[in-house]
C-alpha cells in the first residue's frame, strides 16, 4: 500500500516545507481537490514546479465545470510539465454544486461521465481529428445555434494516452462505471470493514463489463482517509466530526445526499438521519455532536501512533492501494509515515 498526500480543497495552504517533508518522508503522490474555492490544477502545477519526484492528482477536476478538451487539454499540460507524473481524476460532484454554482443541469451523471471520459482519451491518444456523437456531447456542435463552421480538430503538440483516469464514485451504478472505464477510484469516507461488501457486488459487475482480461489487479484504489494524530483520541476524533457532519448533513438535499447514503449503507442508518435533520435545521453544533464514535473510527485515521498503526494494517488488508492521507500538519504528516512503519 502506498501512502499519498490529499490537500483537499485548501491546496492553496500547502507551503514548500510542508510539501518538501511529504516528499522526504516518503509519500508517492498529492491530490488536490476542487469544489466552489480554489481549483485543483492551480495547485497540482505548484506541487510539480517545487517538486521534481512527487507525482500529482486531482481529486477531483468537475466534469460539469469544463468541457472534455478542456480537461484533455489541462491533462496534456500537466503531464509535459510533469512528464509521467500526472494522475486525472474526475468526478461529477452533485446537483447542488452543478446547478447551482455551474450553472448547468446535472442531467444523467453516467451517461455524461461515460461521454466525457471517452472524448478525453479519444483527444490524448490523438488518432484522428475529434468527432463525436453523443447524447451529451457534440463535436463538432452541431446544435440549432450552430454556425456550421466546427471543424474536428487534432491536440496540438503529442499524444498522451498512458494518462490514468480515475473516477470519484460512491454510488452503486458510479462505482460500476468507474470499475468498467476508469484506471482507477476514489472512493470517498471509505470504511475498511464495511467497504469490501458493500462495494464489491458493483465493482465485479464493472470489471465485467470491461472485458480486459486482468483489470482488477490492474485496477488502482486510492482511497482517502481524514487523519488527526494525537495522545487524546477524543481530541483527534472531535477535529474530525464537523467535516463528517457537514457532508452527511449539508453536502445535498434530503433524499440526495451520497454521503448520508452512504452512511446508511455502512449501517449508520440512524446516526445518519439524525445528524441531518440537526444540519438542515440550522443546528451544526447538534449535528457535529451526533457524529458517532464508531463511523469517525472506521472512516479516519485518529489518535496515537501505535493506534493508527492498527488501523493501517485493516486498510491494506481491505484491498486500498494507496492511501490518500487528508492531512496539512507536519505532525499527523511524520506521523502517519511513523505508524506506516511499524506495519512493515
Amino acid at each position: 500500500m502506498n501512502l499519498d498526500l490529499n490537500v483537499g480543497y485548501w491546496g492553496t495552504a500547502l507551503d514548500q516545507s510542508l510539501l518538501e517533508l511529504a516528499e522526504s518522508c516518503g509519500y508517492r503522490c498529492v491530490w488536490a481537490a476542487e469544489a466552489y474555492g480554489s481549483d485543483a490544477v492551480s495547485v497540482l502545477a505548484t506541487v510539480a514546479a517545487r517538486s521534481s519526484r512527487l507525482e500529482i492528482g486531482s481529486a477531483i477536476l468537475q466534469i460539469p465545470a469544463r468541457t472534455p478538451a478542456m480537461t484533455a487539454m489541462t491533462a496534456a499540460t500537466l503531464d509535459d510539465l510533469a512528464p509521467g507524473r500526472f494522475r486525472l481524476g474526475l468526478g461529477v460532484s452533485g446537483p447542488q454544486v452543478v446547478e447551482g454554482w455551474h450553472g448547468v443541469g446535472y442531467g444523467k451523471p453516467l451517461r455524461r461521465t461515460r461521454e466525457y471520459v471517452d472524448i478525453v482519451r479519444a483527444i490524448l491518444a490523438r488518432e484522428a481529428p475529434l468527432e463525436y456523437r453523443g447524447e451529451d456531447y457534440r463535436i463538432p456542435y452541431d446544435g440549432a445555434d450552430a454556425s456550421g463552421l466546427g471543424k474536428p480538430l487534432k491536440l496540438i503538440g503529442r499524444p498522451h494516452p498512458d494518462i490514468p483516469v480515475y473516477l470519484a464514485a460512491i454510488g452503486p451504478g458510479n462505482v460500476a462505471l468507474t470499475a468498467e472505464i476508469g484506471d482507477g477510484w476514489l472512493p470517498a469516507f471509505y470504511s475498511p470493514e464495511r467497504a469490501p461488501e458493500v462495494f464489491s457486488e458493483h465493482l465485479q459487475r464493472g470489471f465485467e463489463r470491461s472485458n480486459e482480461p486482468g483489470k482488477a489487479e490492474r485496477f488502482d484504489v486510492v482511497a482517502s482517509v481524514q487523519a488527526v494524530v494525537s495522545d487524546d483520541v477524543s481530541v483527534a476524533r472531535d477535529a474530525v466530526r464537523p467535516g463528517l457532519a457537514l457532508y452527511l448533513g449539508g453536502m445535498g438535499a434530503k433524499g440526495a445526499n451520497f454521503y448520508h447514503e452512504l452512511a446508511c449503507r455502512y449501517g449508520f442508518e440512524a446516526e445518519a438521519d439524525r445528524i441531518q435533520e440537526a444540519y438542515l435545521a440550522g443546528d451544526k453544533a447538534g449535528a457535529i455532536a451526533l457524529v458517532p464514535d464508531g463511523l469517525i473510527d472506521e472512516v479516519a485515521l485518529v489518535g496515537p501512533i501505535e493506534r493508527i498503526a492498527d488501523r493501517l494494517r485493516v486498510w491494506e488488508e481491505s484491498g486500498v492501494d494507496s492511501l490518500a492521507v487528508a492531512a496539512l500538519d507536519p505532525g499527523t504528516v511524520t506521523g502517519v509515515v511513523e505508524a506506516f512503519e511499524l506495519t512493515r
